[in-house]
């Protein structure tokens, strides 16, 4: 295969050419799909992109996203529902994620990752999280992390403490 001329774009075998960078512009979205903003998160925690965030397409790549995720949820839960992931006899785990992308990020860019709370059962709960370029209104990405709590050290599902579940309760969405 010969080595094309332009840098940024590479043909893979079976899949073709695909060009990316921090210019590509957002996907489209399909018309029953309404375009998120900062207003429908009810907590926000910025987190600054790294150097080493970037792969060789010269954007975020798509496994940082949810660490950002894993960031804003767990750093919430610690310093709003007391969460002991060291010591604590309860902790969640994760059982599912998910991620739509619509716009890339890349460093030097700052996060501002919205949280809510879409589901809060008796021992599981539903995050779901907005990851926003600093100072832009439309979402970049979106998803959810659902987590089940469970006590260590069996593993066994258990009822979502109560200082946990009153500091989820504060971002629960209808």
């Amino acid at each position: 295969m010969q080595r094309q001329k332009d840098s940024k774009a590479r043909a893979t075998p079976g899949i073709g050419t695909h060009t990316f960078s921090p210019d590509t512009p957002a996907m489209p979205l399909s018309p029953d799909q309404p375009v998120e903003t900062r207003s429908a998160y009810k907590h926000f925690l910025r987190i600054p992109t790294r150097w080493h965030d970037n792969d060789v397409y010269q954007h975020v790549n798509n496994t940082i996203y949810y660490s950002f995720f894993d960031t804003v949820i767990n750093a919430y839960l610690i310093r709003e529902g007391g969460l002991d992931f060291e010591h604590g006899d309860v902790v969640g785990l994760a059982i599912e994620t998910h991620c739509n992308f619509k716009k890339s990020i890349a460093f030097p860019q700052a996060v501002d990752a919205g949280l809510r709370i879409g589901k809060l059962g008796n021992s599981s709960v539903r995050y779901e999280v907005g990851l926003f370029i600093e100072g832009d209104d439309e979402v970049a990405a979106f998803g959810h992390f659902v987590h089940v709590f469970v006590a260590r050290p069996g593993n066994k599902p258990v009822t979502i403490p109560e200082t946990l579940r009153a500091a989820m309760k504060r971002l629960l969405v209808s």
